[in-house]
């Protein structure tokens, strides 16, 4: 069982998440479920179908959860003292070489990473392109849309 590095805010999202699907969802799933077999005929009653296929995905969903928490290898950045080098957790602000837009990411783990947040997989090609480098570097990345080239402005740890 490999750990999976997770922030700190990713771990609290994800339990967040896990009280909500335990203690609001499956009760709401649960009581559809038995009004709609107090409807009669089960084979051709949707209601119970849809009730019965959206408790599979909750509770296979509670499962992964409870898997990612069990592999879960948690690290808070703030503790680390890395002096402007690009690691797991920090984010990064950059600046696009080619059209001069700034950009910033925080490297985050599989189930935390959103790009529509700015939330980058550590494995992904920008999260590996960057990881390791420091503050000043010039970077260049290949991506799924190209290559490019970035200057490391900054690198905080929050």
């Amino acid at each position: 069982m490999d750990k999976e590095p997770i922030t700190l805010i990713g771990l609290n999202k994800l339990k967040e998440e896990l009280v909500f699907l335990k203690e609001k969802k499956r009760p709401e799933i649960v009581s559809a479920i038995a009004e709609a077999r107090s409807h009669g005929d089960l084979k051709e009653n949707a209601e119970y179908h849809a009730a019965k296929e959206e408790q599979s995905h909750n509770e296979g969903r509670i499962t992964e959860i409870n898997d990612i928490i069990a592999r879960a290898n948690v690290i808070d950045v703030t503790k680390l003292n890395n002096e402007g080098k690009v690691i797991f957790g920090s984010t990064v602000y950059l600046e696009d070489l080619d059209t001069g837009e700034k950009i910033n990411y925080k490297i985050v783990g599989r189930d935390e990473a959103d790009l529509k947040q700015k939330l980058i997989f550590f494995q992904s090609p920008i999260g590996k392109g960057l990881i390791g480098k420091h503050k000043s570097d010039l970077v260049e990345i290949n991506t799924p849309s190209g290559v490019k080239n970035f200057e490391i402005k900054d690198v905080k740890y929050i």
